[in-house]
């Protein structure tokens, strides 16, 4: 499954902090972050809880940028 989020995050380097983050999540398949349209596409493990995941996420992406969000989880 699939699906993409609207985030808010300051620069591009940050963007790029924020995919590697959610790459490294239990249950992300594949993730990439487009500073330009402000968006997360994520790619979640078959079976996964996606709700759980991109909480864990979101707590991973606080780690390297403290002031990005993820909207819609």
């Amino acid at each position: 499954m699939k699906k993409t989020y609207k985030i808010e995050v300051d620069c591009a380097n940050c963007a790029n902090k924020m995919e590697v983050a959610a790459k490294k999540t239990e249950g992300v398949k594949d993730c990439t972050v487009n500073f330009m349209t402000l968006k997360m596409s994520v790619e979640f493990e078959d079976g996964a809880d996606v709700k759980a995941v991109m909480q864990q996420v979101l707590k991973n992406c606080k780690k390297v940028e403290d002031e990005c969000e993820i909207f819609g989880i």
